[in-house]
């Protein structure tokens, strides 16, 4: 198989169940190269790594999406992606960055500790002997947590699940018409769902995220955040602090069981759940791509120099299994030296919510583990169809 042939293989279902033998024929072609009409792929870590932090770069906005698609904004799903910090750039995206950031601070996330602690505890307790760890576990887990934060009631949580996962069909480059129908239909009821939010937590502010971007939006008016950004933002807090960190706990206890020693380890000392995590994030990245375009010149070495307007799509997941950056990198080995997985992105548009999935899993993994000393694999796992946001969609598991 050709480099070609294993880029177009990511396209097809069976190519995406394991793109790790494609993204190795693909990164031995070359650092970068150009197929499909003038898009450049990016396969290794260091490459990855450095334009993932160059400021010269950009992400599609909604001055691209003017362009070539001028009804965007009557899907209400691609709308609040689109008009989120995800797709801004400078300097609405500075604004809007800084805004969220002193928000979701690093002191609101740790204070979040005890609150994912109870959570996966209740979840443990509850969770029957034989069952589907996804809907078990790695949906309500997160979706508790970012509700909690957000300041959403218990009882309407189970409403976001299935919206959340309509909507991040958006972010993928393959969908059906149902699809996008299906993520309309949610950004809508998500919308209608914070406008009422933002108008109870205005008129009685609470120590929770929602009534702390309020204020940044009412007290700060042409720095803070627009109503139209306040609203795709809270949307995008949600929909993103749900699925990729469910994608990740799942991954995760799947890997974790498939390497029993390893599984041992981490029951033993749940100290070692720090490095654990990262190398979770590395070996299999919840989400396996991201998307790049030149402001400029951009010279990229090996005799590659693109033009302004070019297109990057930067291989996550190849590049976090670089054998240049992790020797024998298709071996799961939480003891590797300085893991730096790209899995979360960087620079300007590093993910605002990684310290948070992180925590998650740091408390998960090893509660699971002491809590469940018999939690072992059952039956066929199912993996969603998804280039972009990899992850599980049945995970059977037992627990006796």
């Amino acid at each position: 198989m050709d480099h070609q042939a294993a880029l177009a293989s990511l396209f097809l279902p069976e190519g995406r169940l394991d793109p790790y033998p494609a993204y190795d024929v693909i990164r031995a072609h070359a650092p970068v190269f150009e197929a499909f009409d003038g898009r450049w792929f990016v396969t290794t870590h260091a490459l990855t790594s450095r334009l993932l932090r160059d400021p010269g770069l950009r992400v599609a906005d909604a001055a691209d999406y003017d362009a070539f698609w001028p009804d965007w904004r009557q899907n209400r799903g691609v709308a609040s992606v689109v008009l989120s910090m995800l797709q801004t750039n400078p300097p609405d995206h500075t604004r809007v960055r800084r805004a969220a950031a002193a928000t979701f601070t690093a002191r609101r996330v740790a204070a979040m500790r005890d609150v994912v602690a109870g959570q996966a505890e209740d979840l443990i307790e509850a969770m029957p002997s034989r069952t589907d760890f996804m809907s078990a576990f790695a949906y309500p887990l997160p979706i508790g947590v970012i509700c909690a934060l957000l300041g959403v009631p218990e009882t309407d949580r189970a409403w976001f699940r299935q919206r959340a996962a309509d909507l991040t069909v958006v972010l993928e480059p393959i969908s059906t018409d149902e699809e996008m129908r299906l993520a309309d239909v949610a950004g809508r009821d998500l919308e209608a769902y914070f406008t009422d939010l933002i108008k109870d937590r205005r008129r009685a502010p609470r120590e929770d995220l929602t009534s702390a971007l309020v204020a940044a939006h009412d007290d700060a008016p042409g720095a803070g955040l627009t109503g139209e950004e306040l609203l795709a933002n809270l949307v995008l807090l949600l929909v993103a602090g749900f699925e990729t960190t469910t994608n990740l706990l799942g991954t995760g206890i799947q890997i974790l069981l498939s390497h029993p020693g390893q599984a041992d380890r981490l029951r033993a000392d749940p100290d070692l759940a720090s490095a654990f995590v990262e190398e979770i994030l590395r070996y299999d990245s919840p989400v396996q791509l991201t998307s790049r375009f030149t402001t400029g010149p951009l010279d990229l070495g090996d005799g590659v120099r693109l033009g302004d307007g070019a297109e990057l799509t930067l291989l996550l997941g190849a590049a976090n299994r670089d054998p240049a950056r992790y020797p024998d990198p298709h071996r799961f080995d939480p003891d590797r030296p300085n893991i730096q997985p790209v899995s979360f992105g960087g620079g300007a548009h590093y993910c605002l919510g990684a310290p948070l999935a992180r925590l998650e899993a740091q408390v998960a993994f090893p509660m699971l583990l002491t809590r469940l000393p018999r939690l072992s694999l059952a039956g066929t796992a199912e993996r969603r169809d998804r280039l972009v946001l990899r992850g599980y969609a049945t995970l059977p598991v037992t627990t006796d």
